[in-house]
């Protein structure tokens, strides 16, 4: 705990003397603990001990497996056994039908343990009396029962299973194991019940639906029979009707009638051709195919063949020859005449075939009329004979739920549960646990009497321990500060050494004037032994605001160290009712982590490389009233292209804030030039835990550069009146 005013001085917990406060009251709190173990094992013995037993049930399809609907029945098991269903089972536990019919089974009635309103003490009777408590007696003694069962019951689903477990607590242990195995049966037998009541209920309403739809099934399909007979709808056997199929058949018919017709016309085309044309007929199949052709043909080639011998003896103007050749003429004019006849016949036969074509087109044409008319009639057949397919469905699905309703009823119809786990007497309590009880009494006294004492001590203030500058950093008497307090108290060696390395690192004028007045000043007054020069953050923040600083830029050359007192410096500053920004050019981000919301947020980087507008760069720091201009998160080498905007940023800000603070981490002094024109600024040199050697260094490093006025900070310190405005050159 600390405190930043002028009259307070810091403080801070001891945590060895909470310690050392509860060692040293050791034996009481060992001694408390060890009573209230003693009690907490007392009580317990002497508690009446209760048992508990369980019983584990399975929920599961138990249909037969020769059941023809079990595989149609799976789908809807499955629902009634999802995690809805098991809960709604151990709802079906907790029922109080079920536990009336347990305590009816096993006589619970007769127990006190179950009804101890029955026998009533005194006192339970006198605030009956004064109308304090209501007279138990007055509830019926189920109602009692059932009361003090379910405070002893435990229902509950195993998880991720189907598995429901039954517990019970009695003072009896016999008790305790018989409960939940009797529970378990009931619930077999209500379930088995159940299902033999759903299938009569099924089968009562089953038969007169049946009934009714063998009714309509036999009025839908005598509909249909009447309808196919008055529209003249005949059967086939097939899809379609008897019109369709004459007029399939005529059609074939017609087909093959004109076929025979163009081939008669041919065949007799091709006689006639011959005919006319005066060639042989030998080459029309139609004639040599013909009997009579074929013995003409062959008395012919008798008669040839005679002619042909005769020829060899005989003159031509023989007789026998002339004879011959008459015969030979004779036979081909009969031939002649067989051809003419063989076509007359091919013609009758077209013009047969032509005649049975317009009558086949005729029956053709009158059957199309008559099957369009098929076809809309057909729209009111198909229509009666859908509504009498859908009542002979239902009828057959009604009809097969009767008969498996029927036989459930006459079957074994066992539950949809099975009991994997009886409930065994059981052998030990399951409450008073005496050592458990014990134990953590004990470690609960235990704790309590350390946490009292400490609290104890706390709000005594013999816990609280002032903190000084001396305390809070031991380390910094190493530092030039200590360094100028030697030089306060006397050590001229001293004083000569450190003067004489910062005027040689530095070309300023001579530190030893400023520390020998430092010195006659602590020499006037020997009483101001803690008197020195002061380089704390308290210090330099009243230096700033005294001189009216605008904008000053911090070096840390120890780092994050530095950093953070630079942070401290703005909040310091910002408590003190004036508007400070910080910007953070570190590499390691350190004031970003300390006073930003989130490492994320658009910072310097963004703004300087274009990123985002001016004013999503500025952030609200996390505990004061500062702000913070993060790091942020844009490419550094695109920010370094625009790193000339740094001085028009710093100058805006100026005309905002009252202070701009630039934190540059351990830069040197060419990262600065860049940053601010000389002279505008301050700069201030944060180095908390850096040694003599490195802060010379650093100093004849911005020395060289042409920086003259320098402000230290080294820690935190409580700012004296002497040294408001100390420079370390």
């Amino acid at each position: 705990m600390s405190g930043n005013g002028s009259g307070q001085q810091d403080v801070d917990i001891d945590l060895g003397g909470l310690f050392r406060a509860v060692w040293d009251r050791r034996v009481k709190v060992l001694l408390a603990t060890a009573c209230v173990a003693a009690l907490a094992f007392g009580a317990a013995k002497m508690i009446a001990p209760d048992y508990q037993s369980e019983t584990r049930v399975l929920i599961e399809s138990r249909e037969p497996e020769f059941s023809g609907s079990n595989q149609n029945a799976q789908s809807g098991s499955d629902r009634v056994f999802d995690e809805s269903g098991i809960l709604s089972q151990v709802q079906v536990f907790r029922s109080a039908d079920l536990i009336k019919q347990v305590a009816r089974n096993m006589k619970l009635y007769d127990l006190k343990e179950f009804d101890p309103s029955s026998d009533p003490s005194a006192v339970s009777d006198l605030m009956v009396m004064l109308g304090l408590k209501k007279n138990p007696l007055e509830m019926p003694p189920e109602e009692r029962i059932l009361k003090e069962f379910n405070s002893k019951l435990q229902v509950y689903q195993v998880e991720k299973s189907r598995v429901i477990a039954i517990g019970f607590t009695s003072k009896d242990r016999q008790l305790a194991a018989a409960i939940p195995n009797e529970m378990a049966k009931v619930f077999l037998s209500l379930q088995s019940g159940a299902k033999l009541d759903t299938n009569s209920e099924a089968s009562r309403w089953l038969e007169p639906e049946i009934a009714n739809l063998r009714e309509k099934v036999r009025e839908a399909e005598a509909k249909v029979a009447a309808y196919r007979s008055s529209s003249d709808l005949l059967p086939t056997g097939e899809t379609t009707n008897f019109a369709t199929r004459q007029l399939t058949d005529i059609s074939s018919e017609l087909t093959r009638v004109r076929g025979e017709r163009a081939n008669a016309e041919a065949r007799a085309e091709g006689v006639r051709a011959a005919l006319s044309s005066g060639r042989d007929a030998d080459t029309i199949a139609d004639v040599i195919g013909s009997q009579t052709i074929q013995r003409l043909k062959e008395t012919e080639a008798n008669l040839q063949g005679q002619v042909a011998d005769l020829s060899t003896t005989l003159l031509d103007g023989h007789p026998r020859l002339k004879a011959l050749k008459s015969q030979v003429e004779g036979i081909r004019a009969q031939i002649r005449s067989e051809t003419r006849k063989i076509l007359s016949s091919l013609e009758n036969e077209a013009k047969v075939g032509e005649l049975r074509e317009q009558q086949l087109t005729q029956q053709l044409n009158a059957l199309k009329a008559k099957s369009a008319q098929a076809g809309e009639e057909e729209v009111g057949l198909r229509a009666l004979e859908r509504e009498a397919t859908a009542q002979r469905q239902l009828l057959e699905t009604y009809l097969a739920r009767y008969r498996e309703a029927t036989s459930r009823t006459v079957d074994a119809t066992p539950a949809d549960a099975r009991i994997i786990s009886n409930a065994v007497v059981p052998t030990g309590a399951s409450f008073p646990k005496v050592m458990p009880i014990t134990i953590v009494a004990a470690l609960a006294t235990f704790l309590l009497s350390c946490i009292v004492i400490m609290l104890s001590e706390l709000f005594s203030g013999r816990a609280l321990r002032p903190v000084s500058a001396g305390t809070e950093r031991p380390a910094a008497r190493s530092r030039p500060a200590i360094a100028a307090v030697a030089v306060a108290q006397g050590a001229d060696e001293k004083k000569v050494e450190i003067s004489s390395a910062l005027n040689d690192a530095i070309d300023l004028p001579p530190l030893a004037p400023l520390v020998a007045e430092e010195a006659d000043d602590v020499a006037e007054d020997p009483s101001s032994e803690t008197a020195e020069p002061d380089f704390s953050i308290e210090a330099v923040a009243d230096h700033l605001r005294k001189n009216g600083v605008r904008i000053a830029i911090s070096v840390s050359p120890g780092g994050d160290e530095g950093s953070t007192a630079t942070v401290m410096l703005a909040r310091l500053i910002a408590e003190e009712e004036r508007k400070v920004v910080l910007i953070d050019l570190t590499g390691s981000a350190c004031p970003t982590r300390l006073m930003a919301r989130s490492a994320q947020l658009p910072g310097i980087t963004n703004l300087l490389a274009g990123e985002v507008p001016f004013t999503e760069t500025i952030h609200a720091d996390r505990f004061s009233d500062a702000h913070i201009i993060p790091q942020g998160d844009a490419d550094p080498r695109m920010a370094m292209r625009g790193i000339e905007r740094l001085q028009m940023i710093i100058d805006a800000l100026t005309n905002a804030y009252d202070l701009v603070l630039v934190e540059c981490g351990p830069a040197d002094e060419g990262a600065v030039d860049k940053i601010a024109r000389r002279g505008d600024a301050e700069i201030i040199l944060s180095a908390p835990a850096v040694s003599d050697e490195r802060i010379v260094e650093v100093l004849t490093g911005f020395g060289e550069a042409g920086y003259r006025d320098i402000v230290l900070m080294t820690g935190r310190g409580e700012p004296g009146p002497e040294y408001p405005d100390r420079h370390a050159a």
